[in-house]
């Protein structure tokens, strides 16, 4: 029996899907090439892409038209426009950093057995904002909202660690460092040595600094500006959270951390 039509994806149907695919890719392209300068002229953005400049001009006509791009009289260059702007900020809607958190924290806690947490650094307190609990039967809790003085937080010290030192250095002036436990810094220059440290090692240490018998270890998570806007930690017993396992367990926080950066378009300085 003869077979009837054209096979599957064949004739002129396929050949402008295929088209149409295409140009939807040079687009794409374009809009990361014109987004990635202040801007451009037709000449640069052809180059760039390698493509013929009539090309190029039907696709920013075209992208133009839905406020993708746009063209500035200035100096005849194109830039980025409204509506990529409009886009992106659906992004992060959705990626905020609590959002973007939320399945590394659940793996974290998985991992190492240890209640991970989230906070942010807000009046001179590590506020925490997020957490996963332990299934361990003496574990760390904190509600949402709940407040640590930054220098004895392991949070605290990790996002105070991301600053300049000279900011830090302002940032002590005329503050009184509460001691809550033996082990609490209490002087301006031993908390600047501590924070010295973490940035070294990627990672800050709690050591019963706030409550005894609980150590935590924290790590920071950067935006698109390589500054913190959040720290991400495990925090548990001092028995489990022994010293052997606080320098096994940092770099698995720091890589947490670093995952949440990287799903929120943030980049570590």
């Amino acid at each position: 029996m003869a077979l009837r039509g054209r096979p599957k994806g064949s004739g002129r149907g396929a050949s402008e899907e295929a088209g149409a695919v295409k140009a939807l890719d040079r687009a794409l392209r374009l809009c990361g090439v014109v987004a990635e300068a202040d801007g451009l002229t037709l000449t640069a953005i052809a180059e760039r892409l390698d493509l013929p400049v009539s090309t190029v001009h039907r696709l920013l006509s075209t992208l133009s038209s839905h406020g993708w791009v746009e063209a500035q009289a200035s100096d005849q260059t194109w830039a980025i426009g409204v509506e990529a702007f409009r886009v992106g900020q659906a992004f992060s809607r959705r990626m905020t950093p609590i959002a973007a958190a939320r399945p590394v924290m659940r793996e974290l806690m998985e991992a190492t057995g240890e209640t991970a947490n989230l906070g942010i650094f807000e009046g001179g307190d590590a506020v925490f904002v997020a957490q996963v609990e332990s299934r361990e039967p003496i574990r760390a809790f904190f509600r949402a909202g709940e407040r640590r003085a930054a220098h004895a937080s392991g949070i605290g010290k990790a996002l105070l660690a991301a600053r300049p030192v000279a900011e830090v250095t302002r940032w002590l002036r005329g503050r009184s460092l509460d001691e809550f436990t033996v082990g609490t810094i209490t002087t301006a220059e031993a908390l600047l040595a501590d924070l010295s440290a973490t940035r070294a090692r990627g990672f800050s240490i709690d050591d019963e600094e706030r409550s005894p018998g609980m150590r935590c270890i924290a790590a920071a998570i950067f935006d698109e500006n390589g500054e913190a806007v959040a720290g991400l930690s495990i925090s548990g017993q001092s028995q489990r959270l022994d010293r052997a396992s606080l320098e096994r367990l940092g770099p698995v926080v720091r890589e947490a951390a670093d995952r949440v950066t990287a799903a929120i378009g943030g980049r570590r300085p």
